[in-house]
């Protein structure tokens, strides 16, 4: 050995996969180093019982296939092998490898692996709807005797199978690896079968988180139509709303004319169609002009700019969406009269407290004489008017609009006020601050259209764009770049009111307060 370890060169070639075949094919062959002569017993030390019981699937069959000896658990499972002399073809047919069924045959393929299969016919009637018992194994050619040994075992896969062919794992020699093969192809079905069910139950939980996302979307949908959104999530993590104070904010109030009339003229379902038709419409504008719905009580709807979130223009907001209330309720229809319902409209500019009031159903209030004077200048007001207090008509001066003074009036605990009626906005149109895209009209394959398709009502909305607006759309911003929407999901266009202005199809910057103003146009329609 240490000389053949000193004769093995420092970088030995890699042998081929070829040449390793072969030397364990040829292995034993030639002249090994040390050669084993074995040694037989005179005779065999198993008496036959024992043999067959050891190698419960084997036949001895000679020449002319006559049977000599088979396994006892063959034996159970073909029952005409009992029989002395029986012909083995008439019993079973070769079916690995196809080959012709007598002693030539076999003998020329001595070295494969022969499956015979047993004949339906010859088996017994309570067997026959059961699988075909086939058997695996090898054929050993006994020249003393000159008979030929077939050592086998049942082929078999699966606990299944062994159940179909009415088996235990006894009826399996101890030491045959059919066992094994069993026991290890189950395990594999067992695993493969724990997989499926790993990823069904990983599908089915992509479903319910997909699920519980669009739950979730529509719980919170609702509750930032409830509360304002950062108060909303506030309360969601737990924590207190501390109340707040705003130096400045616009409070509108508004309510129908002669209500009282049309609830005792009206049966109770043509109020309720009524009012929510209003409110729908109402509901609408503020997400055009983004301004906050406080509640409504009854015919009562109450507005607030400037809050929670303070804004600058928030007078210019909840005056355009005033102005916004009233074309839309001529749309609405009494049902008494079937004329246009009319409403009255009162704005008042001035300091509130907020905050969030009760722990069930909490709501986010509004406190302070702002509300109270918002209140009297609703009451006070005409029908189809909208009633401005002497603080809202300052902020609104040289902002666009067309006011005209009512004259001093007496004012419920407020004394003599002089108040003033808000007409229209010379800045922009209706359809801009109704929220209805008007520019790019013309073909069925506007934006235009596009957007209104978008709806379930085939009405797009659109958002009204202020200076102090978070994000003012760009000059020149094509239709379909915008991507806004509206707090119920639907399309969102933007508008522009105040402050420079791109109108749709023209790309010129027009600035309202010089020469040559023009209403301002929609930048991008979804």
């Amino acid at each position: 050995m240490k000389e053949k370890y000193v004769s093995v060169s420092v970088c030995p070639v890699k042998k081929s996969p070829w040449e390793v075949v072969r030397s364990i094919v040829m292995f034993g062959k030639g002249q090994p180093a040390n050669t084993v002569v074995p040694v037989y017993p005179e005779r065999l030390w198993i008496e036959p019982k024992t043999f067959c019981k050891a190698f419960p699937f084997h036949i001895v069959f000679d020449e002319s296939l006559r049977v000599k000896q088979a396994g006892v658990n063959i034996q159970k499972y073909v029952p005409g092998l009992q029989t002395e002399k029986v012909p083995l073809d008439e019993y079973f047919s070769i079916v690995h490898p196809q080959v012709a069924f007598n002693i030539f045959s076999i003998c020329k393929f001595i070295n494969s692996q022969f499956v015979l299969k047993a004949r339906r016919e010859k088996m017994p009637e309570a067997w026959k709807s059961q699988p075909a018992l086939k058997l695996r194994g090898q054929m050993i050619w006994m020249e003393s005797v000159r008979c030929m040994a077939y050592v086998c075992s049942p082929k078999l896969r699966s606990l299944q199978e062994l159940e179909q062919h009415r088996m235990h794992l006894s009826d399996i020699a101890p030491h045959d690896t059919t066992r094994d093969l069993i026991l290890l192809n189950q395990q594999r079905l067992a695993e493969i079968e724990l997989s499926n069910q790993l990823e069904r139950k990983k599908e089915e939980l992509r479903v319910l988180s997909r699920h519980l996302a669009i739950e979730k979307k529509k719980t919170e949908t609702l509750l930032y139509a409830m509360l304002p959104e950062h108060v909303a999530n506030q309360l969601k993590d737990g924590k207190k709303v501390a109340a707040g104070e705003f130096k400045t904010c616009t409070i509108l109030f508004s309510d129908v004319v002669t209500f009282t009339n049309i609830c005792a003229a009206c049966q109770p379902i043509q109020i309720v169609t009524m009012l929510n038709s209003m409110y729908s419409k109402f509901d609408r504008l503020t997400s055009v002009h983004e301004v906050y719905k406080v509640e409504t009580i009854g015919d009562a709807y109450m507005v607030v700019g400037g809050v929670p979130v303070p804004v600058g223009s928030h007078a210019q907001r909840v005056a355009n969406f005033a102005l916004g209330m009233r074309i839309a309720a001529a749309e609405v229809m009494n049902p008494v009269t079937g004329e246009p319902i009319q409403i009255r409209v009162g704005i008042h500019t001035g300091p509130v407290l907020a905050g969030v009031v009760g722990d069930k159903m909490p709501r986010y209030c509004l406190f302070g004489d702002t509300v109270n004077t918002a209140s009297r200048m609703e009451s006070h007001g005409l029908p189809n008017k909208v009633h401005l207090s002497p603080t809202a008509y300052r902020e609104l001066e040289n902002r666009g609009f067309d006011m005209a003074e009512r004259g001093e009036i007496e004012v419920k605990g407020k004394g003599r006020m002089t108040t003033y009626f808000l007409l229209r906005n010379l800045r922009a149109s209706d359809d801009e601050i109704l929220g209805r895209p008007r520019g790019l009209r013309g073909g069925s394959g506007s934006s235009a259209d596009a957007g209104a398709r978008g709806r379930p009502d085939g009405r797009a909305v659109a958002v009204m764009h202020y200076e102090d607006s978070e994000s003012p759309p760009p000059a020149g911003l094509q239709a379909h770049a915008a991507g806004e929407r509206s707090p119920d999901g639907s399309a969102v266009a933007v508008a522009v009111a105040g402050g420079d202005s791109v109108e749709a199809g023209d790309q010129r910057t027009v600035t309202p307060d010089g020469p040559g103003a023009r209403p301002s146009g929609f930048c991008a329609v979804l």
